[in-house]
């Protein structure tokens, strides 16, 4: 079954008007002594075109050749070439190595990968496609597109969406959002809060969309490694070009990737007298946070999580059982937060357990 929702590359025409209505690029300027920027081009989300399975089906029937191909790094891919496609671009070797030549993990043996004519994408992916993905599939050109862009260009940017879609960044999706290292360097979160970021939006605000932001980080990620230093940053917007800490974020979520929440926990013995007890909870990544605590029975205690600066309370941890509480709460750009816990004159042991990324 195809997935519900592709992302498309689309060519910008001369000028930077984007096929399909879209709100022109913007390009980071090289050094002077790169060579000229190429043409701008973008991606647009299309949840009809490329995803009706007769098009699917059509692309899977049409002459091809290929199959898993088993590459340099002894890693397997499996890759499908349009017969149509001239001698230089036929072999599915040639790709299997490009894709294994990225930075990758494991998702790369889950990958799908087409190449094809031209025209072929575009009768899967849309009229003005360069290339889509979607739930491990991924169909590039094997020619060069309008505007010189190159099918190596394509494969970085679209290989960064089969990155995303297969880690995680809970309580978001790692594919509209990016994943979770990235994500929290690049302060989605926030950006989304004060409306600077918009996760998914494919349309008037593509170019604060942090999914494509991400794609676009690891191609320049992908670049540098193979030795390409242009820096050409077409697609969204420059706030989102990365410094070299965001870079390194991403290279770790790409080769570790983050899988789970750190469990903290602690205790704390209450005399018969009022009383506050303070304990830290560091939170090294933004994220879904998960508080419990365990108190004596009857006793009147009330447990919150607070922001650094011991004043702004998160939330109250609220009753679960007649001597447990919880709270769930989300990370947002706060590196260190506490747990205050305060006791109305009821002796006994309270114990907390906080997750976090």
């Amino acid at each position: 079954m195809p997935p519900a929702s592709w992302t498309r590359l689309v060519a910008l025409l001369a000028g930077g008007v984007l096929v399909g209505a879209l709100v022109a690029a913007v390009v980071v300027q090289r050094p002077a002594t790169a060579a000229a920027t190429v043409e701008a081009w973008a991606l647009e989300a299309d949840g009809t075109s490329a995803t009706q399975p007769a098009k699917l089906a059509r692309l899977a029937a049409s002459a091809t050749h290929g199959g898993p191909t088993t590459t340099s790094t002894g890693e397997t891919v499996d890759v499908q070439v349009s017969d149509s496609l001239p001698a230089d671009a036929a072999s599915p070797l040639r790709w299997a190595e490009l894709v294994t030549s990225l930075p990758h993990g494991s998702e790369v043996s889950q990958l799908e990968m087409y190449v094809e004519t031209l025209d072929e994408v575009q009768s899967v992916c849309g009229t003005d496609a360069l290339g889509c993905y979607g739930d491990n599939q991924l169909i590039v050109p094997g020619e060069m597109t309008p505007g010189d862009v190159s099918p190596e260009e394509i494969v970085r940017h679209e290989y960064g969406h089969h990155i995303a879609f297969h880690r995680t960044n809970p309580p978001w999706d790692a594919s509209d959002w990016g994943p979770k290292r990235w994500a929290s360097a690049e302060n989605i979160c926030a950006l989304v809060s004060r409306k600077e970021a918009y996760p998914g939006d494919e349309g008037s605000n593509y170019t604060r969309n942090p999914g494509e932001a991400w794609a676009e980080t690891y191609r320049l990620l992908a670049e540098r490694s193979a030795g390409i230093t242009t820096a050409s940053w077409p697609i969204v917007s420059t706030s989102f070009f990365p410094s070299d800490p965001v870079l390194q974020a991403a290279q770790q979520d790409v080769l570790h990737p983050w899988t789970r929440a750190r469990t903290i926990s602690a205790a704390h013995v209450f005399g018969k007298r009022v009383g506050v007890w303070w304990t830290s909870v560091t939170t090294p990544l933004d994220g879904a946070v998960t508080l419990g605590a365990t108190v004596p029975a009857g006793g009147a205690f009330d447990v919150a999580l607070v922001s650094a600066n011991r004043k702004t309370v998160l939330g109250h941890a609220q009753w679960t059982g007649q001597r447990s509480k919880r709270l769930q709460s989300t990370v947002c750009g706060q590196r260190t937060l506490f747990v205050r816990v305060t006791s109305k004159g009821a002796p006994g042991r309270v114990r907390i357990s906080a997750t976090a990324p």
